[in-house]
């Protein structure tokens, strides 16, 4: 199959002026965040869609190498025989690293610690989630305690090769200079695996309550880290951008019953997947199709559905192949056609709607609503929202996330996907470190600031 063709990585020299920025004196001091216009923001955005070119493209095949041969028995991912019952207790950590380049040129200056830590599953049941601590080598020079970020990735891909937790180690993670510009602020940043990334078992894309659990334990699991400056009453805040904004959604809103002993100050959720089978119809047979191919894998392990019972012989055999890549070449199956891997024809967003099975967890599974996120003032402003990304833009995605305040209509914006998560970064680091610390948010920064894909 012909692999779709990388953007260009973050080229070195622009990795380089983010840690020389990270080093810089008054780093962590709260500087103004540049304008979603600035030029510094779509220098970004032009440097991120150019084509790589063959060296960019040698570097990043041998980080890969370099992962599927740590991949291969790697003891630290397996979980004990017995997961302790009380979710987010750490069960073992190691020293890690945190490289913003492939080449490991750039290491970010923060201590690294990977951990594998008890959660609960979308049925309940204990399991082991890994994911990585970094904390600024530089001292918290705010007041009282320094705070603490649970990050939430956005979509990964489904291959335990794919797991932050080795990519931050390699320089092969996307969402690398979004953290280190946390971390630059001072803050210390947990990032989950979520559910079966690194961990055995499938990865659970798009699960609410796995995906909520596995962030509110991250941080849990970090107050039991040596040198991680976490303890139980440290501030929290919560961020995450396309999967990780429906996670960070969802974390905020289970929070209050699930972990109500978390002093959860806010959240940034960009880009969440508000109604997933709506999604599902406007990805289907286009260039996203993987991510389609993700959610079906992670919805029928979620619940112990036998793939069988739904998928054609043909159609289980492209689940098997799509759940062993990585966003990176996820582009193998595009443009590919649900209905020709099912029993009846139908495709899978069809399957959901009409199949009682599938559609026990509700259509609306990142927006539920019922439960609204800690911080702020109603507001009943517009959500932000990019324009040409396929999925829909209804007023009723974003609504169900903000049930105790106003409904508010959707502002589209011109950016795609991808380019929403630069594009959003101005508000997401204004937001999430001034919530973090407790201080007051401007008016226009809401308590829960809301992308909808």
């Amino acid at each position: 199959m012909s692999r779709r063709r990388r953007v260009r990585p973050l080229s070195t020299a622009a990795a380089l002026a983010v840690v020389a920025g990270l080093c810089a004196p008054g780093a962590l001091a709260q500087d103004p965040v540049p304008a979603p216009d600035a030029p510094e923001v779509r220098s970004a955005v032009e440097d991120l869609s150019r084509p790589a070119s063959p060296a960019e493209e040698r570097s990043w095949d041998a980080a890969r190498a370099e992962l599927a041969e740590d991949t291969a028995g790697d003891a630290f991912y397996r979980p004990p025989a017995t997961i302790p019952a009380r979710p987010g207790t750490l069960i073992r950590s190691e020293p890690s690293a945190f490289y913003l380049d492939p080449v490991k040129l750039i290491r970010v200056p923060a201590r690294a610690t990977r951990i594998l830590y008890s959660s609960v599953d979308a049925q309940g049941r204990p399991m082991a989630v890994s994911g990585t601590v970094l904390t600024p080598t530089a001292p918290w020079t705010g007041g009282g305690e320094r705070p603490v970020i649970g990050y939430a990735v956005g979509t990964q891909g489904a291959a335990d090769r794919c797991a932050p937790s080795r990519t931050l180690s390699t320089g092969e993670q996307y969402e690398g200079v979004g953290i280190s510009s946390l971390l630059g602020r001072g803050h210390t940043v947990v990032v989950t695996d979520y559910e079966g990334l690194g961990t055995p078992g499938a990865h659970t894309y798009m699960v609410r309550e796995s995906q909520a659990h596995a962030v509110l334990d991250s941080v849990r699991a970090a107050a039991q880290v040596d040198g991680a400056e976490v303890t139980a009453s440290s501030p929290v805040a919560l961020a995450g951008y396309s999967q990780g904004g429906g996670a960070s959604a969802a974390a905020a809103e289970l929070a209050p019953a699930y972990a109500p002993e978390l002093d959860l100050k806010g959240a940034y959720a960009g880009a969440p997947p508000a109604d997933l089978v709506q999604v599902a119809d406007r990805i289907d047979g286009g260039s996203y199709s993987a991510f389609l191919l993700y959610a079906m894998s992670g919805q029928l392990a979620a619940y112990d559905v036998d793939p069988a019972v739904h998928l054609n012989e043909h159609g289980r055999q492209v689940l098997a192949d799509a759940v062993e890549t990585c966003v990176t070449d996820s582009g193998e199956h595009g443009s590919l056609d649900s209905s020709a891997l099912t029993h009846t024809g139908q495709s899978f967003p069809q399957l959901v709607r009409t199949d009682p099975q599938l559609g026990r967890d509700p259509r609306r599974a990142e927006a539920r609503g019922g439960g609204a996120p800690p911080g702020g003032a109603r507001d009943d402003r517009p959500l932000p929202h990019g324009r040409r990304h396929p999925v829909p833009r209804r007023p009723g995605a974003g609504a169900a996330l903000v049930r105790r305040g106003r409904p508010r209509s959707l502002r589209p914006g011109p950016h795609p996907h991808p380019h929403g998560r630069l594009r959003g970064r101005a508000a997401a680091d204004a937001l999430v470190p001034r919530r973090g610390a407790g201080r007051p948010v401007d008016p226009e920064l809401l308590r829960l600031v809301l992308s909808v894909r």
